[in-house]
């Protein structure tokens, strides 16, 4: 069983960050969390919103609470919001079924954590999160 490193973790922000900036995106949070919940790094831009280490922490959380990433998850909160909104209560408010959290994953397809982004639009959110996981040379879930 292999595990997401520190170093790994802090090159997908960095990547992440670097990404954003590069597109002109508004200031973002990225957070990357083990396989428990737990975070790793987080990273929140000088002028980011006070709430965005918590939504990219939401983000994040949530693909690893229901295992799969967020686009799978803002889709199926689409089609079923009655069971999101029961799946807020019973997670205490801490899953944000949004675009901008993916799993991380081996080649193998091993689970090692995830990442969440918060700051702009999800669309946008994915797309860096996605840029900095591959950029570690990990595999982005995003459902």
């Amino acid at each position: 069983m292999s595990a997401l490193t520190l170093t790994q973790a802090s090159e997908i922000v960095d990547a992440a960050l670097s990404h954003a900036r590069e597109l002109g995106l508004r200031p973002l949070t990225v957070t990357v969390l083990d396989p428990g919940g737990h975070p790793l790094v987080v990273k929140r831009e000088e002028t980011a919103g006070i709430l965005r280490p918590q939504i990219a922490h939401a983000k994040a959380w949530g693909c690893l609470g229901t295992g799969q990433g967020g686009a799978a998850g803002a889709r199926h909160a689409t089609r079923d919001p009655a069971f999101f909104a029961a799946l807020a209560g019973i997670s205490e408010g801490r899953i944000a079924s949004s675009k901008g959290g993916a799993l991380i994953r081996d080649e193998d397809g091993e689970l090692l954590g995830a990442v969440g982004v918060s700051g702009d639009r999800p669309d946008n959110d994915e797309a860096v999160a996605v840029f900095g996981v591959e950029k570690a040379g990990l595999v982005a879930d995003v459902g």
